[in-house]
C-alpha cells in the first residue's frame, strides 16, 4: 500500500475560554468574585492517533460527537495545525474538501461567483475553472439559482453545490463530513455513484459519518475514535460491532 496520509502521535489541543465578557460591569465584578472571572480549560480533540492511509483507500471515521473526527479532517485540509506529532500528505495531493456546510463560499456572493472563488481557492486558473463550470452546474441541478446569492439557498442546495465543486476539481483525496444529512434521495444517490467512480480511479475518500448503512456502502476500512484516541482501525463490520459496543456501554444508539 503506498500511502498518501500518515499521522504520527498526531494530537490537537484547543483552549476553552470560559465567562469571557467585554463588558466593562462583568470585569469589574471578576475583581470582587471569583464566579465572574474568566477561566481557561484545555481540551485535546485528538490524542496520540497514528494512522496510515493508502491511494484508493475509502475510510470511514466513526464514533461518537466530540470524538475527534471532523478534526482530523481539518488537519488533512490544513485549516487546523496540529498541537503534537506529525501529519503527513504526499507532496503535490491536491485535496477536495465537504467538511462543513458552506465553508468556502461567501453568502453575499452568487453561485457563480463562489464557484469561481471556491476552484481558485484551490489553485484552479481562470482558464480551468470556465473548462469545468457547466459540468459543476450541471450535476449541482442549480442552473436556474447561480445568478442568486446563496444566502438565499437552502441547505440543501449548499450541498449540491459544495459538492459539485469538490467532485468537479478531480481532487487526489476527497473529504465528507456527513455529505448525507442534507439533500435528497436522488442526490444522495448521485454523491455515491461519484464516490464510487474516484475509488474506481484509485483516488482517495476519507468519510467521517454515524449512518452505518452509509459506512457500509462507501468504506472498505474504519476507524473509530473517542475522546481523541483512535480505538480501532480495521474491517468495516468489525469497526461498526466496537463502534456498537461503545455506545452500548453510555446507552447510546447508532443510526442505521
Amino acid at each position: 500500500m503506498i500511502p498518501i496520509i500518515e499521522a504520527h502521535g498526531l494530537s490537537k489541543r484547543f483552549v476553552l475560554r470560559h465567562n469571557r465578557s467585554a463588558e466593562i460591569k462583568v470585569r469589574f465584578l471578576s475583581v470582587l468574585q471569583r464566579r465572574y472571572r474568566e477561566t481557561e480549560e484545555e481540551f485535546w480533540a485528538l490524542r496520540d492517533v497514528s494512522l496510515r492511509i493508502g491511494r484508493g483507500e475509502a475510510v470511514g471515521l466513526i464514533g461518537r460527537n466530540g470524538s475527534g473526527k471532523s478534526t482530523f479532517l481539518k488537519l488533512v485540509a490544513a485549516i487546523y495545525r496540529p498541537t503534537g506529532g506529525r501529519l503527513l500528505v504526499a507532496r503535490r495531493a491536491t485535496i477536495g474538501t465537504m467538511i462543513e456546510l458552506g465553508v468556502g463560499f461567501h453568502p453575499e456572493l452568487t453561485g457563480q461567483e463562489n464557484v469561481y472563488l471556491n476552484a481558485a481557492i484551490h489553485g484552479l486558473s481562470r482558464s480551468h475553472i470556465d473548462r469545468i463550470y457547466d459540468s459543476i452546474v450541471e450535476f449541482s441541478w442549480l442552473a436556474h439559482f447561480m445568478d442568486l446569492p446563496i444566502k438565499n439557498y437552502s441547505s440543501g442546495m449548499h450541498l449540491r453545490l459544495g459538492f459539485s465543486v469538490a467532485a468537479k476539481l478531480d481532487p487526489d483525496i476527497l473529504l465528507l463530513d456527513e455529505v448525507y444529512a442534507v439533500g435528497d434521495a436522488e442526490f444522495q444517490k448521485r454523491c455515491v455513484s461519484t464516490i464510487e467512480d474516484f475509488q474506481a480511479r484509485g483516488k482517495t475518500v476519507i468519510f467521517v459519518s454515524h449512518s452505518m448503512e452509509s459506512v457500509r456502502a462507501i468504506c472498505h476500512r474504519v476507524c473509530l475514535l473517542d475522546r481523541g484516541h483512535l480505538l480501532f482501525d480495521g474491517p468495516v463490520e468489525e469497526g461498526l460491532q466496537a463502534y456498537q459496543h461503545l455506545l452500548s456501554e453510555t446507552g447510546e444508539h447508532a443510526p442505521a
